[in-house]
């Protein structure tokens, strides 16, 4: 049964009395699924946490290789629907605090995908999740030792109208391993980072444990604190490149058919998403070059202004 309460906004409820506060003192072993570069390492990194690399899951071999450079680590790549629970290697959880993250692939929640969904046996990126479930079973049913600390972070649509009912059997299977769930959707831009990026936070907890969520803090750079005045024509996205992408989505489905013809008629723009915005025919945004051939838009943070002609003047 899902228990409402488990969802923080930042006020206490009736029965937080009976919980107790979390609190880690043991050596914190760290298993990352869907680990990406690492981006959940190098938070802990980040709090001063000390910590031990102790396994990796992750199938793209060029994110593994980002992984092993920023980390200094040599993991191979792996595939999810291939590990079992004794690879995860969950043992004398009385002398290590093992913290599992899953944030598993967003593609299907997304509303820049399709939004397939992420249900059981539905064959989808998004529905990886439930490798984790077999995981866990697994520790279950072989009688071993389930890590104490899960932790996800995916797109807000996992809780969303269309994904709720399988968020609900989510939290209702882990409560049944005997998980307390705490889960909240925060703002970066609400962390002291220039980004409006929303997401949604999953702890889980093996007991009955009292989390809080942290409180918002006041945002005191901007984007154009982090920019560079200048920048390399390298960085950029190309003509070419640009329309092999756009014949791409226009191919999958996700760009209408005229995409490409309105490609054709390119114009001198000023670029604004670097500090000093110049005049150029390449957009710093794949979104901006197939709305506009370049016209204004707002886009991804990405600003792009069209060059007025003399002729827009007088009109």
């Amino acid at each position: 049964m899902v228990d409402n309460n488990y969802f923080c906004d930042g006020q206490m409820n009736l029965f937080d009395f009976s919980k107790k506060p979390i609190c880690i003192t043991k050596p914190i072993r760290l298993i990352e699924l869907f680990a990406g570069y690492g981006s959940q390492a190098m938070a802990l990194k980040k709090i001063g946490a000390k910590f031990e690399h102790y396994r990796v899951v992750e199938f793209d071999k060029y994110a593994i290789a980002s992984y092993n450079a920023i980390h200094g680590t040599d993991f191979p790549t792996m595939d999810i629907t291939k590990i079992h629970c004794d690879d995860l290697g969950i043992e004398n959880t009385s002398d290590f605090t093992y913290l599992l993250t899953y944030s598993f692939p967003c593609t299907d929640l997304s509303v820049a995908g399709k939004q397939a969904g992420m249900s059981k046996g539905s064959g989808t990126r998004s529905g990886l999740l439930w490798e984790v479930e077999r995981i866990l079973s697994e520790i279950i049913d072989g009688r071993g030792e389930l890590p104490q600390i899960l932790f996800m972070e995916n797109v807000p649509q996992v809780h969303g109208k269309k994904n709720i009912e399988d968020f609900k059997k989510w939290l209702e299977f882990l409560e049944s391993l005997g998980y307390t769930n705490y889960w909240q959707d925060l703002n970066a831009k609400n962390y002291g980072v220039a980004q409006n990026r929303n997401r949604c936070f999953m702890f889980s907890f093996l007991g009955n444990y009292l989390y809080d969520f942290p409180q918002p803090i006041p945002l005191k750079k901007k984007l154009k604190d982090y920019l560079e005045d200048n920048v390399d024509e390298k960085y950029y996205i190309n003509n070419e490149k640009a329309d092999k992408l756009i014949k791409q989505l226009i191919d999958n489905g996700t760009l209408p058919q005229n995409s490409l013809n309105r490609q054709k008629d390119r114009q001198t723009c000023v670029d604004g998403t670097i500090n000093k915005p110049q005049q150029r025919e390449i957009a710093n945004c794949i979104k901006a070059k197939y709305d506009c051939r370049i016209s204004s838009l707002r886009s991804d943070g990405n600003l792009v202004v069209k060059q007025s002609s003399n002729a827009d003047l007088k009109a």
